[in-house]
């Protein structure tokens, strides 16, 4: 599949403005200057551009250099009298210059809005479709067509096959078990795939990361329990006669009152496949924002690899901050990639300045791309099965375009008790590390399992949307040494069913002219209803957790009847129909335009959800189809 280079998206970034004091080199100054440089970076269409780069200038000297903030606004304070030069730059636009002059000390200079036009520094150019810049406002600001031929990358990108879950006869298969999942990835990649203007590949859509990338409002856990349940019922937009079952999970929050320590080891593939812009430079400056949200009593050490691994930083206090800087600023890419190496090093230094009672994690950040030493993907994740026992969990961080290895880095995430997101783009960054740090970086409840045991007397048949590569053997939910999912603080987990209400007439694959009929059975009988199946309930879901530090499971269990409606499935739904369409490049041109639709007119107030910004994507995706 040929693919489109992407204009890297623009930045949410939260850092202070730049404060320095500068002397001009024209005319030194003997009391202590005061005045004023600012302005705002905005695009060709007036869209205010964060996270430019602009630096101030006496060339070839460079003063000082700072970063436009959510506004797109910058300033430089006590800048000495003389001619300086304003440089602004993206990666994916023109680099922008403007001489400013100050004359006076207490002079205020507004330079207005620096534009910036797309091209110079990006590759980006789609041939035959259309192109997004997207600006902090969620618009989309500018759409280019270029015609003519452009150099593609080669794409080794590879994603696990999915197989879609099936129906099943309540009669004969009444349980569904399963793991929790709350990574976030597929949603961000899927994004990028659109913006570029391209649907993802069917593969790359896991309908479950794409619900769970919202935050819907659950009732919070009560008691000494971690986790709370809810239960819902509703609607099923694409098929009328079915119902949807909504499942939610919602885990504790951090208690601010007594904050735990944490060690972190960045562990940063810098081999030469991270070179681009949207991959080592844009996790450079994702990583500063989130060392600025390090309390002093933390602890943090940095390992790289790529033919060879070392620790570019030894366990640090996160007072040091500037120290922190500075080895991110050192970071530079090249050379082949041995990711075991890095990974056990990186282990091996979180053992080190491991914290009892604390948040112990690595945070891996690469493209998925191991070439060198142990390459197999069953040998990555036995060597992660391995050291998880240690109490250390692992996050990873995927990154860029053309080789995303997105199978490996998922399974690793999962296998290291963690969880997986994938950085399109700062503004997911900042998401991710800053505005939900805790739940990336705290886990409150881990091997998470689910079973559902649905009631013949009520529904006749169901299906599971997304969790396909999740799912588990009916003996496995009791089974303490199986391996579950992870919940940070303060996370939600959202499962869907379809339910065939009894009297409904079956989906075509289960009628005695489908594929899955079978012969009655020879040596046992049908199940005997109980007295439970007559109580209206359509289904009990049972969770299995761990403590973080914990080897025993403890179990919740709560009924859903038929009666209870909530507000959550609305939304729910639209975000799974969105996967189910995606992945059905078939689907009526209608089906995504009522999307779109309903979409636009949902109330989304039981979800802390961006709708606009699915709602574009939908849009966008219906036009590209």
């Amino acid at each position: 599949m040929a693919k489109h280079n992407r204009f890297v998206v623009v930045a949410l970034v939260l850092c202070a403005l730049g404060v320095v004091t500068l002397h001009g080199d024209t005319r030194a100054q003997s009391a202590s200057p005061a005045a004023v440089i600012e302005g705002s970076i905005v695009d060709a269409v007036g869209a205010v551009i964060p996270g430019a780069t602009i630096t101030l200038e006496q060339p070839p000297k460079v003063l000082a250099t700072t970063i436009s903030n959510v506004s797109g606004q910058f300033r430089f304070e006590k800048v000495g009298l003389g001619t300086y030069t304003l440089r602004v730059a993206l990666p994916g636009f023109k680099t922008a210059m403007r001489n400013v002059t100050i004359a006076r000390r207490d002079e205020r200079v507004s330079v207005g809005s620096i534009v910036l036009e797309v091209g110079g520094l990006t590759e980006t150019v789609t041939v035959e479709g259309l192109s997004m810049v997207q600006t902090s406002s969620g618009e989309r600001a500018m759409a280019v067509r270029q015609h003519g031929r452009t150099p593609v990358k080669f794409n080794t990108e590879s994603y696990a096959h999915i197989v879609s879950n099936p129906f099943k006869l309540t009669t004969a298969e009444p349980l569904s078990t399963f793991a929790a999942d709350v990574d976030t990835a597929s949603y961000s990649n899927v994004r990028r795939f659109l913006r570029d203007g391209e649907l993802p590949p069917p593969d790359s859509v896991r309908i479950e990361e794409l619900i769970n990338y919202f935050r819907f409002s659950y009732a919070e856990p009560g008691g000494q329990d971690p986790v709370s349940i809810t239960g819902e019922v509703g609607d099923c937009p694409w098929a009328p006669t079915h119902k949807l079952a909504l499942i939610g999970v919602r885990a504790r929050p951090i208690d601010d009152r007594a904050p735990k320590r944490r060690s972190i080891v960045l562990l940063i593939d810098v081999s030469g496949s991270m070179t681009d812009a949207n991959k080592l430079p844009m996790l450079k400056t994702a990583l500063r924002m989130f060392v600025d949200t390090l309390r002093d009593d933390d602890r943090l050490a940095m390992v790289v690899y790529a033919g060879a691994s070392g620790l570019a930083l030894p366990t640090t206090a996160g007072s040091e901050r500037a120290r922190i800087h500075a080895a991110l600023d050192r970071l530079e890419a090249g050379g082949s990639t041995n990711g075991s190496d890095g990974i056990r090093l990186a282990y091996a230094t979180a053992r080190e300045q491991f914290i009892e009672g604390g948040v112990n994690r690595v945070i891996l950040a690469t493209d998925g791309d191991f070439n060198v030493g142990v390459t197999s993907e069953g040998d990555l994740v036995r060597l992660i099965e391995q050291e998880r026992e240690h109490g250390v969990f692992l996050s990873v961080l995927g990154v860029g375009t053309g080789n995303v290895k997105d199978s490996t880095m998922e399974k690793l995430a999962d296998k290291g008790n963690g969880n997986y997101a994938y950085l399109d783009s700062l503004f997911e960054a900042q998401r991710v590390l800053v505005k939900q740090g805790g739940a990336t970086l705290e886990t409150v409840a881990k091997d998470v399992k689910f079973q559902v045991e649905f009631n013949p007397a009520e529904v006749s048949a169901w299906k599971l949307i997304g969790y396909e590569n999740r799912l588990l053997a009916d003996e496995d939910f009791n089974d303490d040494r199986k391996d579950g999912g992870e919940l940070g603080a303060g996370h939600t987990v959202t499962a869907l069913y379809e339910i065939v209400p009894r009297g409904v007439a079956l989906p075509s694959e289960l009628t005695p002219a489908g594929a899955r009929s079978v012969d009655a059975l020879r040596y046992q009988s049908a199940r005997t209803a109980t007295p439970a199946a007559s109580n209206a309930e359509w289904l009990t879901v049972k969770i299995r957790y761990k403590q973080p530090d914990g080897k025993k499971s403890q179990l919740l269990s709560r009924p859903v009847r038929s009666t209870a409606a909530g507000t959550h499935v609305p939304f729910a739904a639209a975000v799974a129909e969105f996967g189910l369409l995606l992945r059905d490049r078939e689907a009526p041109a209608e089906r995504w335009r009522d999307l779109v639709t309903r979409i636009r007119t949902l109330d989304t107030r039981g979800v802390v959800a961006d709708r606009e910004d699915l709602a574009d994507l939908v849009e966008l995706a219906s036009r590209i189809k």
